[in-house]
């Protein structure tokens, strides 16, 4: 199925359909690249803008705060560049036909929630389930 059938169709995954059927795994697997290309594009801009903004700035509270805002944003771009690992086997999971599906249980993950967050690998139960854990390991 051609990518470009389920953008122009406006198609969203159904729960009433057979689950991660075939335009369901093309719908999340457009879905996750083009987060990806946005995020690549993204960094492509900040490394522009770094080589744009090499200039001297000789105000020092001008320039620190310029400095403030470069930091944040290669911040930003770190937490992106691990998000990317996420989608790449997100997209490597959907090539192998285990997307969709948690990690701990092997049950489905709820269409809902890879809506929203398509790298997810637990369903909401055992996502749950590991915060509780980890919460607990933290406060001891």
């Amino acid at each position: 199925m051609k990518a470009e059938t389920i953008l122009d169709t406006d198609y969203k995954p159904a729960d009433d359909e057979p689950f991660m059927n075939d335009r369901q795994m093309e719908y999340f697997r457009v879905k996750l690249q083009a987060w990806k290309d946005e995020i690549l594009r993204g960094s492509q801009n900040t490394i522009e803008q770094m080589q744009e903004g090499t200039r001297s700035i000789p105000d020092v509270a001008d320039r620190a705060s310029e400095e403030t805002d470069m930091a944040l944003e290669l911040r930003t771009r770190d937490r992106e560049r691990k998000v990317i690992s996420k989608i790449d086997s997100a997209l490597r999971r959907i090539e192998d036909g285990s997307f969709g599906y948690c990690d701990d249980t092997g049950n489905p993950i709820s269409l809902k929630r890879l809506d929203a967050r398509p790298i997810a690998t637990l369903s909401l139960e055992a996502q749950e389930r590991h915060e509780r854990k980890e919460k607990v390991h933290r406060d001891r």
